[in-house]
């Protein structure tokens, strides 16, 4: 029976992969918000140059006219490029960036746009912060 009950689940498993290819292979098909287009894997594929990596997996791109782009490994979130291949895209630099760049002890490592997390900024006094403060729309004058 224990044979028979694994036998089952490799074969869910193999279904859920299965499910799971298709799915993503429709959304890239069909939305621009799943890492690519059709467009944009098409034209990578024929024109692109991949030219670096970074930390988080987005791959960078150009092609021999000089233009550059991303793919992003997950989601389409721009505040996901590190500074360092941000100023790449953006033709602020010309080099690629180097992993060998001299980083001060005051310099906190890059982290995407945390808006509508946990770990949000909520400053004093905001009506998303867990401490509340004594909010008057005006205070009146003593004399």
């Amino acid at each position: 029976m224990c044979g028979f009950l694994n036998l089952l689940k490799n074969i869910i498993d193999k279904i859920r992969i299965k499910r799971n290819f298709v799915i993503n292979f429709l959304k890239q098909i069909f939305t621009w918000w799943h890492k690519q287009t059709v467009g944009t894997f098409i034209y990578t594929t024929f024109a692109g140059k991949l030219v670096g990596k970074d930390q988080f997996g987005n791959k960078y791109y150009s092609n021999t006219k000089g233009k550059r782009w991303v793919i992003y490994k997950d989601n389409i979130e721009s505040s996901k490029i590190p500074p360092a291949w941000h100023s790449w895209l953006h033709f602020t630099k010309r080099n690629l960036p180097s992993d060998k760049i001299k980083k001060f002890p005051w310099q906190k490592e890059h982290q995407e746009n945390q808006t509508g997390t946990k770990e949000a900024h909520k400053p004093e006094g905001s009506l998303s912060s867990s401490s509340k403060k004594d909010m008057r729309k005006y205070e009146t004058w003593k004399f």
